[in-house]
């Protein structure tokens, strides 16, 4: 083997180490990221069944049912609502009608079981995703109703 085809060998053979490396960080961001949704993006099938995600909105109020460590609530963005499960305990500013972000999956009957529940640390903070999403909610809710306004003439 010639010295130039010695060199060739290794210039091959470090890419390769190299692109294996940069495919194995990129498996593993992929299988750590996880998405935010909104009770409206659930409602219309766009998260994920078999997935971890998160689930922001409001905490619905009068939806609190606690039964010793496990709690049902269920998380508005006051157009759609989704009923969540959490076994554990939760945040001490967890509170009916104050914003809330959830990470777990959704369950075949539609039920998310949260593994984590993250509730806001301030009276101004909401997650800028779960703000947005309420504003949209609202948006389409007052083109819903400004319809049914126009139909009822």
């Amino acid at each position: 083997m010639t010295p130039r085809q010695k060199r060739l060998a290794l210039i091959v053979g470090g890419l390769a180490l190299v692109g294996g490396a940069v495919a194995l960080v990129l498996n593993a961001f992929q299988s750590n990221l996880v998405f935010f949704f909104t009770p409206s993006q659930i409602a219309a099938k766009e998260a994920p069944v078999d997935r971890t995600f998160r689930l922001g909105g409001l905490v619905k109020e009068g939806s609190v049912a606690r039964e010793g460590v496990q709690v049902r609530f269920i998380v508005t963005d006051t157009f759609r609502t989704v009923p969540v499960r959490f076994e554990g305990i939760l945040p001490d500013l967890f509170k009916e009608g104050k914003g809330v972000v959830a990470q777990g999956k959704l369950g075949d009957d539609g039920v998310f079981v949260a593994k984590e529940v993250l509730a806001k640390h301030d009276e101004n903070y909401m997650p800028p995703e779960a703000a947005e999403a309420l504003k949209r909610a609202a948006e389409a809710n007052a083109r819903i109703n400004a319809g049914q306004t126009k139909e009822t003439r």
